[in-house]
């Protein structure tokens, strides 16, 4: 498969640059298949020169049949009637032929480019992710890739055929007429244009703001229904509704206003033509009448007038489209355009495989310089081991984890694994050797199957079933009727709480990772299912270089050390029996834990004398 070069892209530049920028960047992609190109456009030139042809044969036709009936079977040759009716066949097959041909170059093109974003949107950083709407963004891909074909499909089908025949038919009109035709020609393509392009530049403005405005009440419409839970349970579906009807109603001023200036445009293209139109005929006319022009150049003259006058009106329409096409593949390509925060050095080299230690030295982090989250976190994971942190919400935990994946780079200090740092590492061979059960699990809307064997794609199905087995699904897959191949849900949420996380430890066991990380896994379980997914979780670990991060310290009983985070501060360490006899901020944190442990389990305090016991109760 051939592949386009790689273009530079356009940033913030005056509107005409970036769409010569736009231009450029589609180019590459389109070229990669010159041979068909090449072939298109003389397929193009032959079918415009057939089209152009066939008025001049007509003309022929028209002149010797305006001779006495005797006269024209001897002046019209049978030749001319045969000239005619291959001219017209030449043109639709020259047209078909180009269209067949080309046809890939577009397809080829729109799937080289929607593929360069894609892998470009997975390579950004978290960051990126976070701070950008989903709704919004996919409404930009989808409306950039449609633009893509639209524009190659206006470009090769319509604009450069008109111009080639505007060429070809101002020529002829120079060379066997009055020079003043060619000049009246000239002249209305002249004004038509300018005052096309004069127009549609204001209208791109428009354009542009009724594309926000779409965006904006896409990706808040998806925002509300991806949270359609928090919705209900705020009993807020009124309150959505009328934050999705203000922006629908800022889109349809925008697009009255629109509307208003595509009136404006139309009239005035109109009105250029009509103009254009009469004066050829009056022209026409006054030399037909003083015997300078037969009937056939008059009929000549019209006939190519009215084969530019419908391409040129529609030439219209097709450069408001071409430059919406440009505003909105300038959106995609904007995306491509944003820098990789996180990427690999030069020199990145594989992490080799095998057991993997891991450590933090003297780790500084902070999502928003004005909000540091950790401060000189440093600790050990050798390999084989278990280390869990602890400690408040917001105290950091999580991030350590995201670090650890490089989702974000460290600003202080340093990651290593087996005394690489991670940043001297390809991103694609320490994700590699990294698992996680997340606290919340979230899977593709996609079957049992295909969610665990995520894990690893190409897993067979032996494997599928063997780490379902050890992460304690097989009984409960075993009742379900559809088996491996029951769905389960957008993001899951055909599943509970408990099956989400034992799909989660599968899909991690699938990936048989040398350090795996557990965040806060059994966080939001009851304690049934957390004591169920425990054990489970303390298998996985066995033989693993695990980071454990926990909210609930009777998990982490076990671990060869525990660290205790405060605002970002390692503030103690140590194994579980050592941190409690220490008296300090674990033994607090234990000992709050244990009370509400046994106040959830204690007896309903019986009702007051005379007081009645709540109703449901």
């Amino acid at each position: 498969m051939r592949r386009a070069p790689a273009t530079a892209l356009p940033g913030p530049e005056p509107t005409e640059r970036r769409d010569w920028q736009t231009l450029k960047s589609l180019f590459p992609f389109i070229w990669a298949y010159k041979g068909r190109v090449i072939f298109a456009l003389g397929c193009l030139l032959a079918a415009k020169g057939a089209n152009v042809s066939v008025p001049l044969i007509f003309k022929q036709l028209i002149d010797g049949l305006s001779l006495t009936t005797a006269q024209a079977f001897i002046v019209v040759p049978a030749a001319l009637l045969l000239a005619y009716g291959v001219l017209r066949f030449s043109t639709s097959l020259f047209t078909e032929l180009r269209e067949i041909v080309f046809a890939r170059v577009t397809q080829q093109a729109v799937r080289e480019i929607s593929l360069r974003v894609f892998r470009h949107l997975h390579a950004l950083s978290l960051r990126f992710h976070l701070e950008r709407q989903t709704g919004g963004l996919t409404r930009d891909i989808e409306r950039g890739t449609r633009s893509i074909g639209s524009l190659i499909s206006y470009t090769l089908y319509s604009i450069l055929p008109t111009l080639v025949e505007i060429g070809l038919v101002i020529g002829i009109l120079l060379v066997q007429y009055d020079a003043v035709f060619a000049l009246i020609t000239l002249a209305t393509l002249t004004i038509y244009i300018v005052f096309t392009i004069l127009v549609t530049n204001w209208r791109t403005a428009l354009r542009r703001q009724a594309n926000e405005l779409d965006s904006a009440a896409n990706a808040r419409a998806i925002d509300s229904l991806l949270n359609f839970e928090t919705v209900k349970y705020f009993n807020n579906e009124e309150f959505e509704a009328r934050r999705y009807d203000e922006q629908l109603q800022k889109w349809i001023r925008a697009q009255l206003a629109n509307q208003y200036s595509l009136s404006a445009l139309n009239v005035g293209q109109a009105a250029v033509i009509a103009v254009g139109v009469t004066a050829m005929m009056w022209q026409a006319a006054d030399r037909v009448a003083s015997g300078e022009m037969t009937i056939g150049d008059i009929v000549l003259v019209n006939a190519f007038l009215i084969q530019l006058y419908i391409p040129l009106n529609f030439l219209g329409v097709l450069y408001r489209e071409i430059r919406q096409a440009l505003t909105d593949i300038e959106r995609m390509f904007g995306l491509m355009h944003q820098h990789r925060e996180i990427a690999d050095a030069p020199d990145a080299r594989a992490l080799p495989a095998g057991p993997a230690s891991v450590r933090f030295e003297h780790v500084s982090f902070a999502y928003d310089a004005k909000r540091p989250i950790l401060f000189d976190v440093a600790f050990d994971i050798p390999a084989g081991s278990t280390v869990a942190v602890v400690g408040q919400s917001g105290s950091g935990k999580s991030t350590l984890a995201r670090l650890l994946y490089r989702f974000y780079d460290v600003q202080g200090g340093a990651i290593r694994v087996n005394g690489h740092d991670i940043r001297q590492l390809t991103q694609d061979s320490l994700r590699g050797a990294i698992g996680i059960v997340p606290q919340d699990t979230v899977l593709f809307n996609d079957t049992l199957f295909y969610t665990i064997q995520y894990g690893r794609p190409d897993a067979s199905r032996a494997e599928v079933e063997a780490v379902a087995r050890a992460a304690q699904l097989e009984g409960f897959i075993a009742q379900l009727p559809e088996g491996y191949d029951t769905r389960v849900g957008e993001r899951g949420l055909k599943l509970s709480g408990g099956e989400k996380q034992r799909v989660a430890i599968a899909r991690a066991l699938l990936k048989n990772p040398a350090i795996l990380i557990f965040d806060e896994a059994t966080s939001a379980l009851d304690s049934k299912t957390e004591k169920a997914i425990q054990a489970q979780i303390e298998r996985a670990a066995e033989g693993r270089t695990a980071l454990v991060i926990a909210h609930r310290l009777s998990t982490i009983m076990d671990a060869d050390e525990i660290i205790v985070l405060d605002a970002g501060r390692i503030v103690e360490r140590g194994r579980h029996a050592a941190l409690l006899a220490s008296g300090g901020a674990y033994a607090q944190m234990w000992l709050l834990q244990q009370q509400e442990a046994e106040a959830q389990h204690a007896p309903a305090p019986a009702p007051l004398a005379g007081v009645a016991a709540p109703r449901g109760a």
